[in-house]
């Protein structure tokens, strides 16, 4: 019999490469999906199980981080050994735009879901997804010993499920562990999320859709990895005797305007010709520098990156390519 897991936020672009890996892994997979009137499931339609069939391995139940009942119910009735918490409002720039919502489900949720382990009292564990938004305007090079100091609603979110993970580990015993994840993208990465809308936009003006794509600040440092790598650090953290932090970064950093470069030089295309910029797209309060050192992750989980950002770049204008 292989493990049973539950994720949220299986919908979205780590979730469904999560459960890629876990079913890969012989794992029967739960997702938590939330309702919606149109189908919001797109990324997992290679892995997707219709009801009807029998001994499924992926099962989708309907539920919300808002909803502490649901949360508690599908946990006592599922019985999980691994739980990955990967649902939340994400996007920074929003966080600004709805900063109780942001609090709501990316902080709170995460003490439901905490909660209501401790309530079933069953035996599992617990992943969090924390954030390098957590740094904030603290200098890089970042690792977990580097003080917070997030600079956005959603970091202060993160933040707090952040403490709350750690919390519940020391004040009960809990197998809780946080990957302070650096920025990780992909062809599935969101739309709106600025490396899939350079790549998205590169396609469309090749295919003569777009002429021109609006950015906000081209001069932001990240660490982009790949999603589809960043996932395995996720699996490996609730294999370990006992829960823990690590940072998951590559240690390479580029700012937006590099990646613009190397996406639109992907197709032979100078980047400056098409890239506009909005000041709607500016923060209130910025984060310059994001670079994360995971050697603790190199040395504890045996993991370490394959993948860097202008690679990444060009992976994710290929998949993007019209035809």
């Amino acid at each position: 019999m292989g493990k049973i897991a539950l994720i949220t936020g299986i919908t979205g672009q780590d979730g469904s490469y999560l459960a890629e890996l876990l079913l890969s892994k012989d794992y029967e997979v739960h997702g938590v999906i939330r309702r919606s009137s149109s189908f919001n499931t797109g990324r997992l339609n290679e892995i997707y199980q219709d009801p009807h069939v029998e001994n499924r391995k992926m099962v989708l139940h309907y539920g919300d981080l808002q909803d502490s009942t649901s949360l508690a119910n599908l946990i006592r009735n599922i019985k999980p050994v691994e739980i990955y918490n990967l649902g939340a409002q994400s996007h920074v720039k929003v966080s600004f735009e709805i900063p109780e919502y942001t609090a709501d489900i990316t902080g709170t949720g995460t003490i439901r879901i905490l909660e209501a382990i401790r309530a079933s009292g069953i035996e599992t564990k617990f992943y969090q997804a924390s954030s390098s938004e957590l740094y904030g305007s603290t200098p890089p090079p970042q690792n977990e010993m580097t003080p917070f100091h997030p600079r956005s609603p959603y970091g202060a979110a993160k933040i707090f499920s952040y403490w709350a993970t750690v919390n519940y580990r020391e004040a009960y015993g809990m197998h809780t562990s946080n990957g302070i994840l650096f920025n990780h993208e992909s062809p599935r990465r969101g739309e709106t999320f600025v490396t899939r809308k350079i790549t998205r936009a590169v396609a469309r003006i090749v295919a003569g859709i777009d002429k021109q794509v609006f950015l906000g600040n081209l001069d932001v440092v990240r660490d982009w990895g790949y999603a589809k790598e960043y996932v395995e650090a996720m699996w490996l953290m609730l294999q370990q005797p006992q829960g823990d932090d690590f940072v998951i970064a590559t240690g390479e950093s580029a700012t937006v305007k590099q990646f613009a470069e190397a996406a639109f030089a992907r197709v032979n295309l100078d980047w400056s010709e098409y890239v506009k910029i909005d000041n709607a797209y500016l923060r209130p309060s910025e984060v310059d520098s994001l670079v994360g050192d995971a050697s603790k992750a190199e040395r504890v989980l045996n993991w370490k990156p394959k993948t860097k950002w202008k690679q990444l770049a060009e992976i994710m204008v290929d998949a993007d390519e019209i035809t």
